[in-house]
């Protein structure tokens, strides 16, 4: 067991199994969050299994060796806690928010869940069936279901691509061995990483782990070396894809490929994109909203991965108004990629930047999900001063250069969806 102190109340243990446990101290609450991440999810899958990992993420809430479903949801409910769980590209995460005396009890459901499942055939069905109503509620909101088809658009071969849900056809092919099957293939110690925040000693999380059998060793053999995620072939940059949809807006998503997770240059993206689109003092906001009256909804995002990012920009309007928006979301791409940020509005941006660092790490549960991101995405720890002190040192010169490849307008590729006269 190797234990690193990584901050002042931040502790870091790597056992020979591979496990990664990592915990903050933070003595001012009653509370604890704790999860674990396996660090397998959609990015992994072949097409034809599309959204196996999320349908696994529901079905070992069917029942474990040891606890029923109702005894599962009971379990923290009944102390006024919480367990969750979802499914991303790179990781899939059970979490529990609870008092800090019940930090035992949620480590040990936590376990139950994510080791010993039962993954019955007859539970298969029932759950099946619930993922196919969220597919359903997917296609019913199309806010949601644009964002789907855009990230099809970038890479319609490659798993980051796909559907973290996964298909109706997809969904009801899978079954209960293809579950048990990659239960087997990613849900051990060394393809996980075990987080927690709160009222909570380090040592004392190591020791519930260790009574739980996260630290022994795997047999010889017993579980292959967790797949890695295909390289992503270039993004398709620049295309226009257009989806007809009964619905009183069209939506319209502007999409990029950016840098991954460990990429320095995610600040430079993250002060841009506030100013770009982040709220409502934002450029288009004031522009889109404010000043032409085209839009509700409009806005900047962004996401990073283990292998890559996407930056963008959603907005829903009137059909008749949709090319009105779109042209005008391009004029203000062209505007910040050929002007970038200077003077005081670069200083306002960063500060905007850091103020929202600070203020998302206001919870247990915030910290905790910091926490798991380092091994999750591959990134070295940073303390939250080293954090603002990057954003603090960013030049106009960093800016410039991020916004001159990333916010492109030629670069963007989109994808709308709605009535037919969106265009």
């Amino acid at each position: 067991m190797e234990t690193v102190r990584l901050d002042r109340e931040i502790s870091q243990t790597r056992a020979p199994n591979g496990v990664v446990v990592l915990s903050e101290r933070v003595a001012s609450v009653r509370s604890a969050a704790v999860g674990i991440w396996v660090r397998t999810a959609s990015a992994h899958e072949p097409r034809p299994k599309m959204g196996v990992s999320h349908l696994l993420e529901h079905m070992v809430f069917k029942g474990t060796e040891r606890r029923t479903a109702q005894e599962i949801a009971l379990a923290l409910e009944a102390r006024g806690g919480s367990l969750d769980a979802y499914t991303s590209r790179d990781a899939t995460a059970f979490h529990a928010r609870v008092l800090d005396a019940d930090l035992t009890r949620a480590v040990d459901v936590l376990t139950d869940l994510v080791r010993h499942p039962v993954l019955r055939a007859s539970d298969l069905e029932l759950e099946r069936n619930v993922v196919l109503e969220e597919i359903n509620t997917v296609e019913d909101t199309p806010d949601d279901q644009v964002f789907d088809l855009a990230y099809e658009a970038l890479w319609p071969e490659h798993p980051y691509g796909y559907s973290i849900l996964g298909t109706r056809e997809s969904v009801s092919g899978l079954s209960a061995d293809d579950l048990k099957r990659l239960h087997g293939h990613a849900y051990f110690p060394g393809n996980s990483v075990i987080a927690a925040a709160g009222n909570l000693e380090h040592e004392r999380l190591l020791e519930l782990l260790e009574q739980q059998g996260w630290f022994q060793p795997e047999p010889a053999g017993a579980n292959p070396a967790a797949p890695a995620v295909a390289p992503p072939p270039p993004a398709v940059r620049g295309a226009e894809a257009r989806y007809a949809k009964d619905t009183a807006q069209t939506h319209i998503v502007f999409l990029t490929d950016t840098v991954p997770y460990a990429d320095r240059r995610k600040y430079a993206l993250l002060v841009l994109a506030n100013v770009f689109g982040g709220g409502m003092s934002s450029r288009l906001f004031q522009r889109i909203r404010e000043e032409l009256g085209l839009a509700y909804a409009v806005y900047a995002f962004t996401s990073f991965y283990r292998e890559v990012g996407v930056a963008g920009v959603y907005v829903g309007t009137q059909p008749k108004t949709a090319a009105q928006a779109a042209a005008a979301i391009r004029a203000e791409y062209a505007k910040l990629t050929r002007d970038g940020l200077r003077g005081a509005a670069l200083a306002e941006a960063k500060q905007q930047t850091q103020g929202q660092l600070m203020l998302s790490l206001e919870s247990p549960s915030a910290r905790m999900y910091r926490l798991a991101s380092f091994p999750v995405y591959g990134d070295p720890y940073q303390s939250l001063d080293q954090v603002l002190a990057t954003v603090a040192a960013l030049t106009e010169d960093e800016i410039a250069s991020v916004a001159a490849e990333f916010f492109a307008p030629e670069r963007q590729t989109v994808v709308w969806l709605g009535p037919d006269n969106g265009r």
